[in-house]
This record gives structure tokens, sequence and C-alpha cells, in this order.
């Protein structure tokens, strides 16, 4: 599904760059970077109705609660859901409508599938502990949503259908200051969704040789956002994949910002891919970020197509100790810029020729 979002589109003419058309969220200074800002808010809400947390120890099933209060404060025209600090044990996926905020006290606050979470599915038949589902101006914030893939058996034939935390065909959406605990899914997805904003969030692999395809922030068929300020480490276990995705099937990724993030990629994939099949990826800006301890650092990937990558800005990265290459990019690419990255103890930069392609002052040294 594409939604559509209005927003202003800026240009860019750096005739020795070849760059193109930059985001929504993008000025541009005078070394031709860009900078880029969060355009989404989220839930703006201001009203809060207070879910109590169960009585410690207890296997209580907090899902009707919370979803009950969800529904109620959707019917409002928006509210804010205040978790406290506690666990709660949810036995089916939690569905976030539109206004709402679903809010803990931090990383007190524990939203938990319980034993009989697999059971249930969500409304694409997979197992999001949280769901955002078609709702618009929603907001996920300051909690630990714990999919229990440590405790439960989550190779279910419908596993990779949703994912833990699930924004889909959602306009204006935020996930913030998030830790994601025990996944059997991706960490954290967007899916055709638009006008989102992903920071400050931390995500983990611990689990080893139980599930494949664990990748951390996973960016699917969606435009207008921005990744930033968060802490990816799939490599804890080796059960991790990539650490940050792009990835066009459908639809291309295109207008998405991925900053200052700190990345280490699992065992089975890179700290970032750009992955695409027919349709490609455009406008990227990919700046600021640690991509570590990876078996690669930042790549293209190609499933069931050779779709276009064109007009991606790589600026000011480090790459530290990953295997392979630190900067691998081929296939049908164009007006790829790569400028100021470092690698430390990483391997070299790669980008096939192409039209507009400019790499300089890569430092290849600590």
């Amino acid at each position: 599904m594409k939604r559509s979002v209005s927003y202003v589109v800026g240009l860019i003419l750096i005739s020795s760059l070849g760059a193109g058309p930059v985001h929504a969220q993008t000025s541009v200074a005078l070394d031709g970077s860009r900078t880029i800002g969060c355009t989404a808010t989220g839930s703006t809400a201001t009203v809060v109705q207070h879910v109590p947390a169960p009585k410690a120890g207890a296997r209580t099933d907090s899902a009707a609660v919370i979803q009950k209060a969800i529904d109620a404060a959707s019917r409002r025209s928006g509210g804010v859901v205040q978790l406290a600090a506690g666990t709660y044990m949810v036995s089916r996926p939690l569905v976030l409508r539109s206004g709402v905020a679903l809010k803990g006290a931090g990383k007190s606050t524990r939203v938990k599938a319980g034993p009989l979470f697999l059971k249930n599915r969500g409304p694409f038949g997979g197992h999001p502990l949280i769901t955002t589902n078609g709702s618009t101006k929603v907001t996920i914030s300051d909690l630990v949503a714990d999919q229990s893939g440590d405790t439960l058996n989550g190779n279910t034939p419908y596993r990779l259908n949703e994912y833990l935390i699930d924004v889909r065909y959602t306009d204006n959406a935020v996930v913030q200051r998030v830790t994601t605990a025990n996944p059997f899914t991706y960490s954290i997805a967007v899916v055709a969704s638009t006008n989102f904003c992903v920071r400050n969030n931390f995500t983990s692999v611990s689990t080893s040789g139980k599930y494949n395809q664990l990748d951390g922030i996973h960016i699917f068929d969606s435009s207008v956002g921005v990744v930033q300020g968060n802490t990816v480490d799939q490599g804890s276990g080796s059960d991790g994949d990539d650490g940050l995705v792009a990835h066009s099937i459908g639809e291309p990724v295109h207008d998405v910002a991925y900053l200052n993030n700190k990345v280490r990629g699992g065992r089975h994939g890179s700290a970032m891919q750009i992955a695409v099949g027919a349709a490609g990826a455009y406008n990227l800006t990919i700046k600021g970020n640690r991509f570590w301890g990876s078996p690669n650092g930042l790549i293209t990937g190609y499933y069931g197509g050779r779709g276009p990558v064109k007009n991606v800005e790589v600026r000011d990265n480090v790459f530290q100790d990953n295997a392979g290459r630190s900067v691998d990019f081929f296939g049908a690419i164009s007006q790829i810029v790569l400028a100021g990255n470092t690698a430390c103890r990483s391997g070299s930069f790669n980008v096939t020729a192409g039209a507009g392609n400019w790499i300089d002052g890569q430092r290849p040294s600590c």
C-alpha cells in the first residue's frame, strides 16, 4: 500500500558530484553535504491514560487491558497510553491505533510475549509484539519490547510476515527510546510507510543456532524518514543478520537518512545493506555512522531483480574492524558520493563505474 504525503523537495546542483534531488527534510551546506531532520511528529496527544503494572512476578495477561486503553484513546481522537514500571505479559499482538502514543517509563517497563503468544497472530499472520497496521500519527517510546525468542520457539511458518516492532501502512510514526529483546524476527521494521522517525533505540540479538534473518532496523518499501542515533548490535549471539537495511521489493525506498547510528551487523549479514529487487532505491543519506565488527560494512545486495540505486551520499562514517570491504557498491548504480569516510582496520572502498559517481577524501587508516 502506498500512502501519499505532502512535502517540499529541494534541488542541489553540484556538477562534479552529480547530485540530484534530495530529501524533504534536507538543507544543503556549502560543501555539498546534506543536513537532515525528522519531520514526523507521531502522536501529538496530551491526554494520558495510565495502565498500572501487574504485581511483580504475576503471570497476568495484560494484552486485553492495554488494547482496551489504546482503543479508547483512539476513539477520543488520540491519547497517551502510559505504562508504569513493571512487566506486562501479553498473549497476542498489540495494535496501535491512530493518534495514540504507547509509552513506558523507560527500561523499567517491559512488554513481553507470554507463553501463549504464538497461539495468536497479527493482522498479516505473523507475530508482531506491537504493530501500527494502517494507523496514522502514532508513537512507540520508552519501553523494552521483548519477543521472548529465547524461551518461545518462534520458528513458525509465518515468522517473517510481521516483525517485533512493526510500523506498517502508516503515515507519521515515531519509534524512539525502545529497547528490543530476544527477537525471532526483525527487531524494528518500517513497512510500506511514509514520514517516519526511528531514533535512539537499541536492538540486539543474543540467541545462537536458533534463528536466521534477524535484522536490526529494516526499512521496507518506505519513504521520507530518518533513522538516527540508534545502537544496533546484531552480533552478541551468532544468529544476527544485517544491522541496518534499506529494502525495496514492490516500491522503491527513497528519501531516507541514516544518521549517527552505532551498528554491528551479525555473523550472517553486514553492518548495513541496500537490498533491492526490481524496485530500486534513491535519495539516501548515510552519514556520521559507526559501522563496526561486521562481516562487511555497507553493501548493495540484489534479490530477484537489479533495480537502480542512485543519488546516495555516504559521508563522514567510520568503518572499524569489519572483516570484508568497508563499502561495496555494484550493479545499476549512479550518483553515488563517498566523502570523508574512515576505514580503521577495515576493508577497502569499492564503487563500480556509474554516471555521476564521486569518491573523495577517504581515510584508509585509524
